[in-house]
């Protein structure tokens, strides 16, 4: 069965939720699926999982979130090429009152490619109004990563 680690980077939850939902549609396409706060697991965990699906939303002024900072931080120290068996996506969470907006999940979609993983999908930006855009994204994300099987 194939493998995918679900992150979410959060400061009130929304993040979270995203990521219990993509959680459902993964095992529901055979994924073995397992969800965790981005301050649960390491750099190691995100090079051996396979599947990476980063759902992740930016904090006060473009900011990692609190639970996001040290992995992030972590990963930025990587070697190229350290996640190059890692097949990832990226949904990010902002509000467009804010100048950076979804900074956060922009970071994070460009480490992971500086660091060799591959892009299955386009980073997808969701204003606070996000769930149906959310929801598509994820359902034709977890099918490319499903396609790509491994």
């Amino acid at each position: 069965m194939n493998k995918m680690l679900i992150l979410y980077g959060t400061e009130t939850g929304n993040s979270e939720l995203l990521a219990m939902d993509a959680e459902k549609i993964a095992t529901a396409k055979g994924f073995d699926a397992s969800i965790n706060g981005m301050d649960e697991v390491s750099t190691d965990d995100l090079a051996s999982c396979g599947n990476l699906l980063i759902i992740c939303s930016t904090w006060g002024d473009g900011e990692q979130p609190d639970n996001a900072i040290e992995l992030y931080d972590s990963s930025v120290e990587l070697e190229d090429n350290y996640l190059q068996n890692v097949n990832f996506a990226v949904l990010a969470l902002g509000d467009t009152a804010f100048d950076l907006f979804c900074e956060a999940g922009i970071q994070w979609d460009s480490i992971l490619e500086q660091k060799g993983a591959n892009r299955i999908n386009e980073r997808i930006d969701c204003d606070t109004d996000y769930d149906d855009y959310a929801e598509e994204w994820l359902e034709e994300t977890i099918l490319i990563f499903a396609d790509k099987g491994v």
